[in-house]
């Protein structure tokens, strides 16, 4: 399995009456491709911080429709990656190329330009071929979802999730996201140098064990909702995304159509509540 971080030199420079340098290691967060096959084909490949690529996959799997539940996967394995061993010239295990066996009776996704994904840390999902292809279908509304949450706890959720955000500390570049219940216990928590995998690898996580759809939950990220983001939470039926930075305009214009809370610049003791208002208990 990859390193989650790596160590480089680097060159620290004070500016004040006087210029310092000084020479010293520092920690930056790794970043590797993961290639995620589907019955031997491949499928997608998103660049990733090393480490729970199976709920990655998962997720990803089922943010993208692909399936629907965890009996829906019959297998996911390690393959052979392209790099290949010096003395015995065979494959080496790179551990960046996961294969997943559906189901006997899950249709795999069509291998063609609409459903080949390549992915970036930093926007997710690029290469859709067409708009058609960027909506998926919701298997769970959560519109019915009767669940309230207090204020109080909502504005407390990214403090919360900082607090786990441990590779986070050490090189302040990976994005976090956490599922929490409505009480604010933290359910499943992930970083990732790509905002759509530490969503995916949570959801992942929550699949695996058997609580998707995600009723009663709030899905936290530590940075902007964005379109991609509140899908991914839809597809998972969790009823509100809370979000550190802003929204964009179709993340709202989704969650009001969808039934979801939302809410943007979630920083104690303040937040916007940009759709589904009526499950916060107020005055």
């Amino acid at each position: 399995m990859g390193r989650v971080t790596a160590r480089f030199p680097v060159t620290r420079v004070t500016v004040g009456e006087t210029v310092t340098a000084t020479r010293r290691p520092d920690s930056v967060s790794a970043e590797e491709p993961l290639e995620i096959r589907v019955n031997g084909s491949p499928l997608a490949v998103t660049m990733r911080t090393p480490g729970a690529d199976v709920e990655l996959a998962h997720g990803f799997l089922l943010t993208e429709g692909v399936i629907s539940g965890i009996d829906d996967i019959r297998t996911a394995r390690y393959c052979d990656g392209a790099v290949v061993d010096d003395e015995s010239g065979q494959p080496q295990n790179t551990y960046n190329v996961l294969d997943i066996q559906l189901g006997p009776n899950v249709p795999p996704p069509a291998v063609d330009p609409s459903r080949n994904f390549y992915t970036t840390s930093s926007c997710g999902v690029c290469g859709k071929a067409s708009i058609d292809a960027i909506r998926q279908q919701v298997r769970w509304p959560i519109a019915d979802d009767p669940v309230v949450f207090d204020p109080a706890v909502l504005v407390s959720l990214p403090d919360r999730l900082r607090e786990h955000q441990r590779t986070f500390d050490r090189t302040g570049g990976l994005h976090a996201a956490a599922l929490f219940t409505a009480a604010g216990e933290l359910v499943h928590v992930a970083e990732d140098v790509g905002r759509h995998n530490a969503v995916d690898k949570v959801l992942g996580a929550a699949l695996l064990a058997g609580e998707v759809p995600a009723r009663g939950h709030a899905l936290t990220v530590s940075g902007r909702a964005s379109f991609e983001l509140t899908q991914k939470a839809l597809m998972a039926g969790v009823p509100a995304l809370v979000a550190v930075s802003a929204p964009s305009s179709l993340a709202v214009e989704m969650a009001l159509e969808a039934g979801m809370t939302l809410t943007g610049f979630t920083r104690p003791p303040k937040m916007n509540v940009y759709a589904g208002a009526h499950r916060l208990s107020m005055p």
